[in-house]
């Protein structure tokens, strides 16, 4: 007779994939399933960033501790991953951000988190075809940048080699305890579950406050040497940690094949996945004022993916207690890549009961939190 499962992951973007490996590492008997393919999904759609973000402390704590993780990881991953430690510059517009930028300077010192002040000079010695008047910046050199489909993939495929089981084009159409109710009318017994389906979890735990946030991106032709660093400007996070209306922020990245990846944008319109014109334009043009030399590119594709969204910005990473072994990792918004990592090793220490590498209270799934605020 087959065996069952210890567990069971539904979604194979990066975080899935992350916890699939982490369990067939630790000797656990694991299937993973998804609707599509390994790095599909959110993932297949994401800029790629592994970022110390420092919206508030608990975001910082997981970024931090994912992206030390990240570090380690990085070396055994194959040159598909694109995997490139290129460093974060914060652009201050004028000097109210660039006091912004040496109180953020700060923060992370108290973290451990390296991080370099730049001025005007020290800005455009760095990155010299930004617009002219521009104050200053804030380095964070530990940031990277990487392919995330190919990095899913290369999960899965070590997983399987550990002995992980790989349901692929497979939906699950129903989450009890110990059991996934496939829509083919199989049903997997596990004894543990683990919803890490990104922007679809609340179809399988309607309970959960997640929404999805929309986002365009844009790459561009070979480029090389345009931008050296992932550039982001200050005030990024009125728009990526606030609701509201559409918005757009500088934030563009140097991709290992010399070309340029674009964002970003955020708008609340559900599942809606046309392209936003007017808003991708504006996106755009935010880019092109940062960078005039960005005009001259060509650019070859444009997407739009959706970020798991919750309302206090972090996401849910443990046990589910309305259901006995069932947990979740998810709602990360645009972090899931950045915290993959330490999201995949809270998951395994809870079900294997390990010790927690990091305080996992602050990311509860059924912590208290308020509704999301209404769109203005």
């Amino acid at each position: 007779m087959e065996r069952s499962p210890d567990a069971v992951v539904i979604g194979a973007g990066l975080v899935g994939t992350m916890i699939f490996l982490g369990l067939a590492e630790a000797g656990a008997s694991v299937t993973l399933v998804d609707r599509d393919f390994a790095g599909g999904g959110s993932t297949g759609a994401a800029m790629g960033h592994i970022v110390a973000m420092d919206d508030s402390t608990e975001q910082l704590a997981l970024c931090d501790y994912s992206r030390e993780r990240w570090s380690r990881l990085a070396p055994t991953l194959p040159a598909a991953a694109e995997h490139e430690r290129c460093g974060t510059i914060w652009v201050a517009e004028d000097d109210v951000d660039l006091e912004a930028a040496r109180l953020r300077q700060a923060g992370y010192a108290t973290a451990g988190i390296a991080a370099e002040l730049l001025d005007a000079r020290q800005l455009y010695g760095a990155e010299s075809l930004l617009r002219a008047g521009l104050a200053g910046g804030l380095l964070v050199p530990d940031d990277a940048v990487c392919y995330p489909p190919a990095i899913a993939r290369a999960l899965t495929e070590r997983a399987v080699a550990l002995g992980g089981t790989l349901l692929q084009r497979t939906d699950v159409r129903r989450v009890d305890s110990h059991a996934v109710s496939l829509t083919n009318g199989n049903v997997l017994p596990a004894g543990a579950i683990i919803v890490a389906a990104g922007v679809a979890s609340p179809q399988l735990i309607p309970a959960l406050p997640i929404v999805p946030r929309k986002g365009h991106l844009v790459i561009t032709d070979r480029r090389p040497g345009l931008v050296r660093h992932q550039l982001i400007e200050l005030g990024y996070l009125k728009s990526a940690h606030t609701f509201g209306s559409a918005s757009v922020a500088f934030n563009v990245q140097p991709r290992g094949t010399a070309q340029v990846l674009i964002g970003s944008s955020r708008e609340l319109v559900g599942f809606d996945s046309t392209i936003n014109h007017p808003l991708l334009g504006a996106m755009m043009s935010r880019a092109t004022d940062f960078i005039p030399a960005l005009a001259h590119a060509r650019a070859l594709r444009t997407w739009i993916g959706f970020r798991p969204t919750t309302p206090d910005k972090l996401p849910l990473i443990g046990r589910w207690s309305e259901l006995d072994d069932v947990w979740v990792a998810a709602g990360h918004e645009g972090l899931g890549i950045t915290m993959a990592t330490g999201t995949a090793d809270l998951i395994v220490a809870g079900v294997s009961g390990t010790a927690e590498p990091l305080d996992g209270a602050p990311y509860l799934p059924d912590r208290s939190m308020s509704a999301f605020p209404q769109p203005v």
